[in-house]
């Protein structure tokens, strides 16, 4: 993919010579992935053009849903989820390759975030929640339950106190039931639920009936089955106010935070992924994060399109 990106730039950069045709036909060639690679590339790139003179590309994704998401007409959620996923403006792994209805409940969630947005909503209750960026939920308050569905996404939880209305939390993987607590509750690329409980406690179970509390201060991952508890970082969440703390973290990790923050694609090479990172990081401008990794760590940020960035060992592009 990476190579069908910077064939492109090359070709579309009027700099081109006959050689370089020639060589590019040889490389389109030599594998149906190259084909497959090039067809990708071209298509969202076309996607991308008319996008160039939108001040705020989360604007357009805006308004291609309504703003209440549960009086959405269904063939305009079928239109909107094409002309988003053409584009790219889903930005994050986690919807760009999830399968049509989990898309299509996340644009008709009763509250949702786009690429690179964070929102805080307070619930009829008191209850605050924030959510992350290409984050999605439903809200379900009714006599004796507060129930939230995670569809998509990351949130952070301050429950109000309620002693005759428990309040849980669902998500495809189990129920989490808030003991007075804050916490968050994030679905994560490979398929499970991770929780981290910074006050109070959560009592969770599985859809396979497994259960656990896990109190103030432990964090876990669970999907069939409960993971082991691990120290929560208290830190991590800051991301509720559009910072990113690396407390000796790896680089591809930092890169999985940033992808829903940033419209298109955001890459890192093998080579540099394991590399540990310290800091703290704004969020809402990823162009002055990668700045800030750039000049702290041995790296290349490598912009082979407006929409395709990469991480790179430092010297590795120059050398090519």
């Amino acid at each position: 993919m990476e190579a069908a990106a910077e064939w492109y730039a090359l070709l579309r950069s009027g700099e081109a010579t006959g050689g370089d045709q020639a060589r590019w036909q040889s490389w389109l060639a030599a594998s149906p992935d190259h084909r497959r690679a090039w067809g990708y590339v071209e298509t969202v790139s076309r996607s991308f053009a008319p996008l160039q003179a939108t001040p705020d590309p989360r604007r357009t994704a805006d308004n291609l849903w309504a703003a209440n998401g549960r009086v959405i007409r269904r063939r305009r959620a079928f239109a909107g989820i094409a002309v988003l996923a053409g584009s790219g403006l889903l930005g994050w792994a986690g919807w760009r390759h999830a399968a049509l209805p989990g898309v299509v409940l996340a644009g008709l969630a009763d509250h949702r975030t786009g690429t690179g947005e964070l929102r805080e909503i307070v619930l009829a209750d008191g209850t605050r929640v924030w959510l992350g960026a290409v984050t999605a939920i439903n809200e379900d308050y009714r006599a004796g339950l507060r129930r939230l569905k995670v569809v998509a996404g990351e949130i952070l939880i301050d429950t109000a106190p309620d002693p005759a209305r428990p309040f849980v939390v669902d998500t495809p993987h189990g129920r989490l039931r808030a003991l007075g607590t804050r916490f968050t509750v994030r679905l994560e690329d490979g398929g499970s639920t991770f929780l981290a409980v910074y006050q109070g406690a959560v009592e969770v179970q599985t859809g396979a009936g497994d259960a656990a509390i896990v109190s103030a201060g432990r964090q876990l991952r669970f999907a069939a089955t409960l993971g082991s508890q691990e120290t929560a970082d208290a830190a991590r969440e800051a991301w509720s106010r559009g910072v990113l703390v690396a407390r000796d973290i790896p680089l591809e990790q930092v890169v999985k935070e940033l992808r829903p923050y940033r419209t298109g694609h955001l890459g890192v090479a093998p080579e540099v992924a394991g590399l540990r990172v310290f800091g703290s990081f704004p969020l809402r401008n990823t162009d002055e994060t990668l700045a800030m990794l750039e000049s702290a760590l041995p790296i290349r940020i490598q912009r082979t399109l407006p929409w395709w960035v990469s991480i790179e060992a430092k010297g590795e592009a120059a050398s090519r």
